[in-house]
């Protein structure tokens, strides 16, 4: 927009100022222009390209009958461009409440709308933030609609796939968890079988066999008492006689042959009666009466026959004979194969001639069967059943 300066009048004359033709000097005068500077925050008025210094003060000339002045345009309003939330260039901030138009704008009125509509005043990284509150990280789905998330703690965030996966993985167990539990596991049922194996090895044999000695002793006293049993020739695993040890508190029924299945694991001792390692009967004139039996399980009948000392009785009772024996010397500790020990004359024994001899033999050391232990007897008595008890079997 442009205005024509208004004539001035001569200094000298009074008449107007003219140029050197006759019309009046003419001077066009720009309008003070404004134009909004590169900065968006504040627009100053342009300079005007034909003001003075002191041009902002009223212009006056001297004589002239009226002072022309000039006052500076009044600033408009400044112009505000429309927001732009997707634009990364610089923005106008908004105008102080009351401002704008006169109107009065109020701190709620120009905060952000809540989360719950969806929209925000700040922008896109704001936006991001509500929809990552929202939906959790990566757009994923919602907490409630997500299947492999766990419920949030009340008043927490929360959780997203990934962290709700990165928490199942860290509470499942890892592959040498598992290995230890299981080798852990085979170690408890091995050591489960194996007391219970010891168990039955250490008391439930022994229950067993002594269940079955005592029918066997009961059995034998009755067909006595009847007269059934008659003395002779025995069937391996049958029984014949009964043995007492009153210093060991034993009394066990005394069958033929060695045999485990048969005599031994039932609780019984066994009369070597068999084969090269046959020996004499009890009621024979000369000879020894070898018995075998368990130091360990299975009845162990002869476990604590290394306590017995010389002098010691031992008792072996038939249908119608009592044969006292003392016991004579011990052998502790000799070979399996050492056969020689149930010989009639045994060598180590300290007899040196043929008599009535028993031999008692059992493993050594105890629980193993590595060696063999050796008790011998001297028969000092033998006595009918019609005489009753003898003294050993009395006290």
């Amino acid at each position: 927009m442009t205005a024509l300066r208004p004539e001035r009048e001569d200094l000298y004359g009074g008449a107007p100022y003219e140029s050197y033709g006759s019309a009046p000097y003419e001077t066009p005068v720009e309008a003070a222009s404004y134009e909004p500077s590169l900065d968006p925050v504040s627009y100053e008025p342009a300079a005007d390209p034909l003001s003075y210094e002191g041009a902002g003060d009223p212009v006056s000339y001297e004589g002239a009958d009226e002072q022309v002045s000039y006052e500076p345009v009044a600033d408009p309003a400044p112009y505000v461009p429309p927001l732009d939330d997707e634009t990364v260039a610089l923005r106008i901030p908004e105008p102080p409440a009351g401002a704008v138009g006169g109107e009065s704008i109020s701190a709620s009125g120009a905060s952000s709308a809540s989360p719950a509509t969806g929209s925000t005043s700040g922008g896109r990284a704001a936006r991001r933030k509500a929809a990552k509150r929202r939906h959790g990280r990566h757009g994923g789905s919602s907490p409630e609609l997500d299947p492999e998330s766990e419920p949030a703690a009340e008043g927490s965030r929360p959780l997203s796939r990934v962290e709700a996966r990165r928490q199942a993985r860290a509470r499942k167990a890892s592959p040498g968890v598992v290995a230890s539990r299981a080798i852990g596991e085979v170690f408890i049922t091995t050591g489960v079988l194996m007391l219970l194996f010891v168990s039955y090895q250490l008391w439930w044999t022994n229950v067993r066999a002594h269940a079955q000695a005592d029918k066997e002793t009961s059995s034998l006293q009755d067909g006595w008492a009847s007269g059934k049993r008659n003395p002779g020739a025995f069937a391996p695993g049958q029984g014949f006689a009964i043995l007492h040890i009153p210093k060991l508190d034993v009394v066990v029924p005394i069958a033929e042959g060695v045999s485990n299945k048969k005599v031994l694991d039932r609780g019984m001792v066994g009369h070597y009666g068999e084969g090269a390692l046959k020996t004499a009967m009890p009621d024979a004139k000369t000879g020894n009466f070898a018995l075998a039996g368990h130091r360990n399980t299975h009845g162990e009948p002869f476990r604590y026959i290394n306590r017995l000392t010389a002098g010691d009785p031992i008792v072996v009772e038939t249908q119608d004979k009592y044969y006292v024996y003392k016991m004579a010397s011990i052998l502790p500790v000799t070979p399996p194969s050492n056969t020689s020990v149930i010989d009639p004359v045994p060598k180590g024994s300290g007899f040196t001639g043929p008599g009535r001899y028993i031999t008692l033999t059992t493993c050594t050391p105890e629980f193993t069967s590595k060696y063999r232990m050796i008790v011998w007897g001297k028969m000092v008595e033998e006595r009918p059943r019609s005489k009753g008890k003898p003294d050993a079997l009395v006290q």
